[in-house]
Formats: C-alpha cells, sequence, structure tokens
C-alpha cells in the first residue's frame, strides 16, 4: 500500500511539470511572431502593388540556432521595409488615378454598383484586386493607395485608361 501511494503521488508531481512545459512559451517564440508579421506585411504590399510574393521557406521554424532566427527577422524586416517604401511612393500613374478621381467619387464611396475613388465595380475587384476584396471587402474599404495600385494593376494588363473613359478624356489621358 505504500508503494502505491509513493507511486501516486510521484505521478501527480510529474502532471504540473508536464503541463507547464507544454504551456510555457518557446524562448524564441517572439522572434517566429516577428517573422510572420513581417513576412505578412511584404507581401501584403507585394500583393496589392501586383508582385510576385518573396518566397518563404520556414526554414526559422525548424533551425534551432537563436542567431539564425534573428537573421531572418532581420532579413523580413528589412524587405517589409522596402516593400512599404515602394507602395507609399505610389504607382506609376498616380497623378493620372488623382486626376480621374478627382471626376469620381469619393474614396469612402459605397454606393453599389461602383464602389471607392475609382468607381471600381465588383467584376473588376475580383479581377485586380482579389486579395484586398478577401480580406478588406469592397474599395470603399481600402485605402486610396490600394485603390490607386489596383487601378494601376489593371493599367498594367493592357487595358490602359479604358476602364474610366469619360474621365480619362477629360484628365487628357486618351
Amino acid at each position: 500500500m505504500k508503494k502505491l501511494v509513493i507511486i501516486g503521488l510521484s505521478l501527480l508531481a510529474c502532471v504540473p511539470a508536464a503541463q507547464a512545459a507544454r504551456q510555457t512559451p518557446q524562448p524564441d517564440s517572439w522572434i517566429l511572431r516577428d517573422i510572420t508579421g513581417y513576412r505578412n506585411q511584404t507581401w501584403h504590399y507585394q500583393r496589392t502593388m501586383g508582385m510576385r510574393t518573396t518566397p518563404y521557406q520556414g526554414s526559422a521554424t525548424r533551425e534551432e540556432s537563436r542567431r539564425f532566427r534573428l537573421w531572418v527577422r532581420s532579413l523580413w524586416r528589412s524587405r517589409a521595409t522596402s516593400a512599404r517604401k515602394r507602395f507609399v511612393a505610389g504607382p506609376p500613374h498616380k497623378a493620372q488615378w488623382q486626376c480621374i478621381h478627382r471626376y469620381e467619387g469619393s474614396w469612402r464611396d459605397g454606393g453599389a454598383p461602383y464602389w471607392g475613388g475609382l468607381q471600381m465595380d465588383m467584376s473588376f475587384m475580383r479581377t485586380y484586386g482579389a486579395h484586398l476584396l478577401r480580406t478588406k471587402g469592397t474599395a470603399d474599404r481600402w485605402t486610396p493607395l490600394e485603390q490607386m495600385w489596383v487601378a494601376e494593376r489593371a493599367h498594367r494588363s493592357g487595358r490602359g485608361f479604358g476602364p474610366w473613359p469619360n474621365t480619362a478624356r477629360a484628365c487628357g489621358l486618351v
């Protein structure tokens, strides 16, 4: 009976230790969270600008070296900063999009069947801004820069300023 009590007590002593081990976060978990955050920021800007996203193999989660993880974190932070700078600088035809916007609706115009400052319809948003449509909703919920980048993607695809025939003409673009 004494052996059974001793074994039972020793098992009880192990359970909290095992639970604590599972609940204790890894010492470098903050680094992995930062990497994920910077990677997501980078990919958001790249998708919005119509660029290919930078590939990621997940090596930082497999590699246990803290030095390596910090290097990967620094790399993604640098990529996020560069992508943001390019995004904020605006699309190549920023002045033209702003002119078109003057003749269109408010950047926050939510009236169907056209949304946003460049009056995008649902088909246009699905084709050129699917990522933003999925994550933020219609164009009236996008920032003006996001709307201009989506319009830039359409322009690059060969449509030019065609989706805005009257306002593009008023701006002297066609």
